[in-house]
C-alpha cells in the first residue's frame, strides 16, 4: 500500500504557510533595524555580515513556504472540484469527516472513498509538477515543524496500516 503522507502534510500545513511568511517579514524587519544599534556588547551579533546571514536564511525559509503554498494550490486547482472540497473542507479547514459527509450529502464510506480517491489525486497532481517524496523531503527537511507534522502523520500511517492488518 503506497503512503500519501507528503500530500496529508502540504495539505495540513497549507493554513500556516501565509501567517509564517507575514512572520518572517517581521523578522527581517526587525533584523534590519536593529542592526542598527550597534555597541560595544552586540558588536558581533549585528554585524553586517551575521545581519546579512540571518536576512538571507530568512528569505530563502519564506521563498520555501511561499513556493509549498503555490504548490498545494496548483494541486488542488488541478483537481476535480469536488476532490479539491473535500480536501479543503479535510485539510485547510479541519473539519470532522462526519460534518463533511453530512454537508456533502454522502454515506461516511462513500466519504472515506472520495477522500482516498481525492488525496490520490492531489499526489498523482503534485508529482506531475516534478515533486515527488526525496524533492519535498530535501525541500522541507529544515523545516522542523513541517517534519513534525509529517513525522506524525507518518506514524499514524503506520498505525492505520498495522489495524488494517489485524
Amino acid at each position: 500500500m503506497f503512503s500519501f503522507v507528503w500530500p496529508k502534510t502540504l495539505l495540513s500545513a497549507f493554513r500556516y504557510f501565509e501567517r509564517l511568511t507575514e512572520n518572517i517579514d517581521s523578522m527581517i524587519d526587525k533584523c534590519a533595524k536593529g542592526s542598527f544599534y550597534v555597541n560595544s556588547n552586540n558588536f558581533m551579533s549585528n554585524s553586517t555580515m551575521v545581519v546579512a546571514d540571518k536576512i538571507i536564511a530568512l528569505s530563502e525559509r519564506k521563498v520555501t513556504l511561499i513556493n509549498c503554498k503555490l504548490l498545494v494550490e496548483e494541486g488542488l486547482s488541478l483537481c476535480k472540484a469536488d476532490a479539491a472540497e473535500i480536501l479543503i473542507k479535510k485539510f485547510i479547514d479541519g473539519d470532522k469527516g462526519k460534518d463533511i459527509a453530512a454537508e456533502l450529502n454522502i454515506s461516511m464510506r462513500s466519504y472515506f472513498r472520495k477522500l482516498d480517491s481525492s488525496i490520490h489525486k492531489f499526489a498523482q497532481n503534485i508529482a506531475k509538477l516534478g515533486y515527488n517524496d526525496s524533492r519535498l523531503y530535501d525541500m522541507l527537511k529544515n523545516e522542523s515543524w513541517i517534519m513534525a507534522l509529517h513525522s506524525r502523520l507518518l506514524n499514524k500511517n503506520e498505525e492505520d496500516e498495522i489495524l488494517e492488518m489485524a
